[in-house]
């Protein structure tokens, strides 16, 4: 059942992405500009509707981290994408 679950989401998440990249809009390329490669190495791209930008960092301390830095990091991300209302942080894999 797992696996069915995880399928689901993959699908889902990639749905989601390859709109957003055929809109020339690249969450991915964003976080590249606003973040420092120590920190692209902590977090990874669930999703991007309605603005809101859905991101999964691999530990509590990362979490605590990117939150506090959150104001920077959406004004920045705004910068190269002026829908973006949002970022959401939440513990998960990253890979």
């Amino acid at each position: 059942m797992e696996h069915i679950q995880q399928a689901i989401h993959q699908v889902m998440r990639d749905l989601t992405l390859n709109r957003a990249a055929q809109k020339g809009q690249d969450p991915q390329e964003w976080l590249k500009l606003a973040l420092t490669k120590r920190q692209m190495r902590h977090i990874k791209v669930k999703y991007f509707r309605k603005g809101i930008l859905g991101l999964s960092v691999d530990s509590s301390g990362w979490l605590y981290t990117f939150s506090l830095q959150k104001a920077r990091i959406v004004r920045q991300l705004q910068e190269q994408a002026p829908l973006l209302k949002d970022v959401h942080f939440s513990v998960g894999e990253v890979k």
